[in-house]
């Protein structure tokens, strides 16, 4: 394999490796670039999965703010669910109220088979099975949130919640 001992050789009076200089600054501005360790990750992981545990408690005592806790207080918030987009922490709140106006409407939530991935050490997606378990029934579905921090040391929360229901 010749080639690369061949970008060694001058070339028009100018060295090849001299074109190089700027990929290898480009290489060392970038091997500063932090990636999450997997204690990272795994410090991540558990933070996610808290939030989550502290939803569900919350719910399960009827207190929907504490449950919103979790979401980002933005309105750029997105909540997609029954064939409708609503955007906005208030919103989401009110529309909560609405369909949940107490405790047997709001039943019993459990969380299943819920898998955290941390892509960044901003953004992570969590996909998992909900169930509410009611005196008349117990409905389910699936969901899909994204949880956004802009820096390490901020807490996650939930940017986009992408719930759906049916039987399972």
């Amino acid at each position: 394999m010749m080639w690369p001992f061949a970008l060694l050789r001058p070339r028009g009076g100018r060295s090849r490796i001299a074109c190089l200089v700027p990929l290898l600054a480009v290489l060392a501005l970038c091997s500063g670039c932090r990636t999450p360790s997997t204690t990272d990750v795994e410090a991540d992981v558990k933070a996610l999965r808290s939030i989550l545990e502290a939803q569900q408690e919350a719910w399960n005592r009827g207190d929907l703010e504490a449950f919103m806790d979790g979401y980002a207080q933005t309105d750029s918030l997105r909540f997609a669910s029954g064939g409708s987009v609503r955007t906005g922490w208030q919103t989401t709140l009110e529309n909560y109220r609405a369909g949940y106006p107490d405790r047997a409407a709001m039943g019993t939530l459990t969380f299943d088979g819920v898998d955290v991935e941390v892509m960044s050490s901003q953004w992570a997606m969590v996909f998992g099975r909900w169930r509410l378990d009611r005196e008349a029934d117990a409905p389910g579905g699936l969901f899909t949130l994204i949880f956004h921090r802009d820096d390490p040391s901020d807490p996650w929360r939930i940017v986009h919640d992408h719930t759906s229901s049916g039987t399972s």
